[in-house]
């Protein structure tokens, strides 16, 4: 079952390029992406899009990470569940992104949570449909790995924070975004690695 849910996502997942200009085009006309609309929505998404195109051009691949790459010798595809309005998508997408564009092997394809949730049900985390989620699949469209929704040191953050204060804020949600501006996709890369190498 998994199977026909991954491959009905693959024939309506779109390149990264194309997620960009879809999320801009709907923020141009008012909208953010998902059937639930609201003002708030459209504002993350706003900052969102600034952000992305901010990293796309800032973001740097540590030699380990093109070595790392350029090792491997099977194409695998990502397919991540994403929408415009989710922060954590926003810092991690323009990084995973740039790997994959290291790598002839690596087909990087995007589709949207809220259109796909028969699999976003298979792939939830601690019970939620946390975004993004990122699923390895290799040329059977098996899934060998899969990752997300956030990068594990910050993963760590958060469940200290709500260890702590028992649920995430506004406060956290500025921590968050602080720490994934100086960590500038360091971490994210290691992970990436660790899918690759498994």
């Amino acid at each position: 079952m998994i199977k026909k849910s991954i491959e009905k996502g693959l024939q309506k997942a779109i390149s990264y390029s194309s997620y960009r200009n879809l999320i801009s085009d709907l923020i141009a006309s008012g909208k953010s992406s998902g059937p639930i609309q609201s003002e708030d929505l459209l504002n993350f998404s706003k900052l969102n899009d600034r952000r992305m195109t901010r990293l796309d051009k800032t973001i740097q691949l540590r030699q380990e990470t093109l070595l790392t790459v350029k090792k491997i010798d099977k194409p695998i595809t990502w397919l991540v569940l994403s929408e415009g309005w989710c922060g954590d998508a926003a810092q991690t997408l323009p990084v995973i992104n740039k790997i994959a564009n290291e790598s002839d092997l690596i087909t990087l394809k995007i589709i949207f949570r809220d259109e796909h949730e028969e699999l976003m049900n298979y792939f939830l985390t601690n019970g939620g449909k946390s975004i993004p989620k990122l699923l390895v699949l290799n040329s059977e469209n098996e899934v060998l790995n899969t990752w997300g929704p956030r990068p594990d040191k910050a993963t760590k953050m958060v469940q200290d924070y709500k260890n702590k204060h028992g649920q995430l804020d506004a406060t956290f949600k500025q921590e968050l975004q602080v720490w994934y501006n100086k960590d500038k996709g360091v971490n994210i890369q290691e992970n990436m690695l660790g899918l690759l190498t498994n």
